[in-house]
């Protein structure tokens, strides 16, 4: 991104969530279509523009490819993200990191990155990732 990027609350929220998809470095189309869906019914997205969604992919990809992409990220996050909203962003990566039934070890320490750059709770954190196994169990 370049270095005078401004997002929105929800491209923060987009970019977080993309950032999950793209941590083992395999983009499933489950965690892909699970972020379309989030962004299409959740309210927090209710006046996102969703043309805006094909964008944020290349971004976060060039983003990420830096060297200190995940510590621009966060900045990027933190600074146009208001704090009442980063369980919500936490809540969203570990709806993606469990949309294709399985969290990888690589997904995992995402998560916990984005736990702790975001200041979640442990125990608030706790209950979100429950919140996420027990919608995407399997038969």
């Amino acid at each position: 991104m370049p270095e005078n990027t401004i997002l929105s609350p929800q491209d923060a929220l987009v970019a977080i969530m993309l950032a999950v998809s793209v941590a083992d470095e395999s983009i499933r189309t489950a965690e892909l279509v699970q972020i379309s869906n989030l962004v299409e019914n959740l309210p927090v997205f209710a006046n996102y523009d969703q043309a805006k969604l094909s964008a944020m992919g290349p971004m976060m990809l060039r983003l990420l490819d830096q060297d200190d992409g995940l510590d621009r990220l966060f900045e990027l996050t933190r600074r146009y993200l208001p704090e009442r909203l980063w369980e919500t962003a936490y809540a969203l990566a570990c709806d993606v990191a469990a949309a294709d039934g399985r969290i990888t070890d690589t997904e995992s320490r995402m998560l916990e990155e984005i736990r702790e750059e975001l200041a979640i709770d442990r125990l608030h954190a706790a209950a979100i990732e429950r919140g996420a196994r027990a919608r995407f169990q399997r038969m």
